[in-house]
């Protein structure tokens, strides 16, 4: 994480994981991975380890997953070409059409900075790998629950006002509970997550939403300040 070098007047978090990567479909490139090489019977039991860590730490883990698979499994040599192709995965064909126009669009209007959760290793591997640590010029924060964190990512990169754009709902309302009219919150209704109408139902309305993450470009910024308030 570099530190913000100046205080401008916006600064736009972007969440990744279906906000601006596809996750979805590589959640699907690697379930018929995995069933390739392990059989459908094993992948299901990684599935099913995958699923509890996610309830114990809040967030996915698929290498932490697959650690612990292991110890089920010591002497499967097919263990190794699973964490090699999730390791080598090729993120940047799973970013989501112009979500990089996006991005660009944000940093004409203020400071770009990716906010996300996630484990220590493979999160930072998919920000590297799908361009998007160098797209944001190394502003990024992984945390591993972001929405307990704006305390600090305040002091990182202070502004007036804030752009959160992130497809959970959840988070968007705790967000915005936090700032209130200092934050916009901006909803692309992408992934499974922001197409689950029962979950979204139990939320506040964001300030914003979207049908895909491009749609961002829309908006001028006085339209998405005064979405905030």
């Amino acid at each position: 994480m570099n530190r913000a070098d100046t205080n401008p007047g916006t600064v736009f978090f972007f969440d990744v994981d279906n906000t601006l990567l596809d996750n979805d479909r590589v959640a699907e490139d690697l379930k018929r991975h995995l069933t390739n090489k392990v059989g459908e019977a094993s992948a299901q039991r990684y599935w099913e380890i995958f699923e509890q860590l996610r309830t114990e730490l809040g967030y996915a883990d698929y290498l932490g997953a697959l650690q612990r698979y292991r110890i089920e499994r010591p002497r499967d040599p097919k263990l190794l070409e699973v964490s090699y192709f999730m390791v080598n995965y090729p993120f940047a064909n799973r970013l989501f059409p112009e979500s990089l126009d996006a991005v660009e669009y944000a940093r004409r209007l203020g400071r770009a900075v990716i906010l996300s959760d996630g484990d220590v290793v493979f999160q930072p591997r998919k920000v590297d790998r799908s361009g998007l640590y160098e797209i944001f010029e190394g502003h990024v924060l992984i945390y591993i629950h972001k929405e307990l964190e704006i305390e600090d990512v305040e002091a990182k990169y202070p502004a007036a006002h804030y752009v959160m754009v992130d497809d959970k709902v959840r988070i968007l309302a705790a967000i915005k509970k936090y700032w209130g009219a200092r934050v916009t919150t901006v909803f692309p209704r992408q992934g499974h997550y922001a197409l689950d109408a029962a979950l979204v139902a139990q939320y506040p309305s964001p300030d914003i939403t979207l049908d895909r993450i491009g749609e961002l470009q829309k908006y001028s910024l006085q339209q998405i300040l005064a979405a905030g308030k």
